[in-house]
C-alpha cells in the first residue's frame, strides 16, 4: 500500500473511534482528561507529517493504541466490555500482572503504550541523532519507561485534585496497591518487544 495512503485511511479510522468515544462517555470528565494526551501527539503527527513521514508499521503501531486509549476514554477503563479477553488472559497463569475478577483492559493499553518505542527508535535513527539502531532501539526503550512513570504520577495528581469517583475512574487502580507499579514494568515490556521489532526489521533495511 502506497505509504502516503495509510496514514490518512487510519486518521480517518480514528477519526470514527473519536466520535463514538465522544458520544455519551461514561463520565465526561474522565473522558476529558483520557483524550487530551492522545489528541496531542495527533495534532503533531498532523502538523509535522510533511516535514517527516514515518514508516507505515509505525504508524499503524500509534494508531492501534491511540484507538484503545480512547475506546477506554469512552467507558473509564474499568468498565470497557473485555469478558472474553479477560477470560483468555486468565489461561496465561499471569494473575501477577492479570489478575482474575478484574477488568485487564488498563494492563492490555498499558503493554500497548510501549508501541511508541519503535517511531521515537525511527525518528531518531532516521534523523541521525543515533547512529546505532541497537543505540536508538534502547533509546526507545528507556523513553518509554521514563514516559510511564511521568504519566503514572500524573494521574496520581489529577485523582488526589479531583477525589471522588472521578478521580478513581481515571487512576483505575481497581483495588491493587501495586497497580502503578505493575502498569509502568508492563509499558517497558511492551517497549522492549517494540524495541525488538524494530532492530529487526531495520537491520535488514
Amino acid at each position: 500500500m502506497n505509504s502516503r495512503k495509510l496514514p490518512i485511511i487510519l486518521l480517518v479510522l480514528y477519526a470514527l473511534v473519536f466520535i463514538f468515544s465522544a458520544i455519551k462517555p461514561f463520565n465526561r470528565a474522565v473522558w476529558w482528561a483520557e483524550i487530551i494526551p492522545v489528541l496531542i501527539p495527533i495534532l503533531i503527527l498532523v502538523f509535522t507529517y510533511k516535514k517527516f513521514q514515518f514508516s507505515n508499521i509505525s504508524y499503524f503501531l500509534m494508531w492501534f493504541f491511540l484507538s484503545l486509549h480512547t475506546i477506554g476514554g469512552h467507558y473509564t477503563f474499568e468498565l470497557v466490555p473485555f469478558d472474553f479477553f479477560n477470560e483468555q488472559l486468565a489461561k496465561l497463569n499471569l494473575e501477577f500482572l492479570f489478575p482474575n475478577g478484574r477488568n485487564n483492559f488498563d494492563r492490555v493499553g498499558h503493554f500497548f503504550v510501549g508501541v511508541f518505542a519503535y517511531p521515537l527508535a525511527e525518528f531518531t535513527y532516521r534523523k541521525k541523532y543515533i547512529t546505532s539502531l541497537f543505540t536508538a532501539a534502547l533509546f526507545g526503550v528507556f523513553a518509554l519507561g521514563f514516559w510511564g512513570a511521568l504519566y503514572e504520577a500524573i494521574e496520581m495528581i489529577y485523582a488526589i485534585k479531583q477525589g471522588g469517583d472521578t478521580g478513581a475512574a481515571f487512576l483505575g487502580s481497581q483495588g491493587d496497591i501495586w497497580d502503578a507499579q505493575k502498569d509502568m514494568l508492563l509499558d517497558i515490556y511492551g517497549a522492549i518487544a517494540s524495541a525488538l521489532l524494530f532492530y529487526s526489521i531495520w537491520r535488514k533495511k
